[in-house]
């Protein structure tokens, strides 16, 4: 077997265990969506919430050990840091909240963005190859963001259980792909 060959293989073997280890993950947290969606919701903000803590701890060490920055630079990420640790904390102390607002937060913002993006495909009908198909997608879209807006929750419930099931279908696809790959090429 030669050195290109021996290489190939292992980069194939990468892939796959990557496609296979992304696979089994995603299958796994789409089961947890289902299952138990309100507290993998709690865990989902609370990662977030820990992301925080730690993007402010950066964010303060930034400004307080920064030694080519200006002064204002540097109280600013202080200030940003503080700020980011503050908010990182209440979220962890006020799960339930912070998980319910997350929720609400974005069920209004893809409403926003579905209105938005029905509103675009109206405005490109002059371009658009079948108009009528243009105009379903753009009436459909406009329609699910009035919903979510407002129903922001319920849509947002609506999402994560879609999440879920197409974690499973992906993931399902990815581990299927991972003792595919690569089998025809070698």
């Amino acid at each position: 077997m030669s050195t290109a060959s021996a290489a190939e293989k292992s980069a194939v073997n990468g892939i796959r265990t990557a496609l296979g280890i992304g696979g089994v993950l995603a299958v796994i947290v789409g089961i947890l969506i289902l299952a138990w969606p309100g507290k993998t919701a709690m865990v989902v903000a609370a990662i977030i919430a820990i992301y925080a803590i730690a993007a402010g701890l950066v964010y303060a060490g930034l400004g307080i050990f920064s030694k080519s920055k200006g002064g204002w630079a540097r109280i600013g990420h202080i200030a940003l840091g503080v700020l980011f640790i503050i908010a990182g904390v209440v979220a962890l102390m006020n799960l339930g909240q912070t998980t319910a607002w997350l929720a609400v937060f974005i069920g209004i913002l893809v409403g926003i963005m579905w209105i938005i993006e029905g509103i675009v495909a109206l405005s490109t009908l002059g371009d658009a190859r079948s108009k009528v198909w243009s105009i379903i997608f753009a009436v459909i879209s406009i329609i699910a963001g009035i919903v979510l807006l407002f129903s922001p929750l319920w849509g947002a419930a609506i999402l994560w259980w879609l999440l879920g099931i197409a974690l499973i279908v992906l993931g399902i696809i990815n581990v299927v792909r991972a003792f595919t790959f690569g089998k025809n090429d070698l």
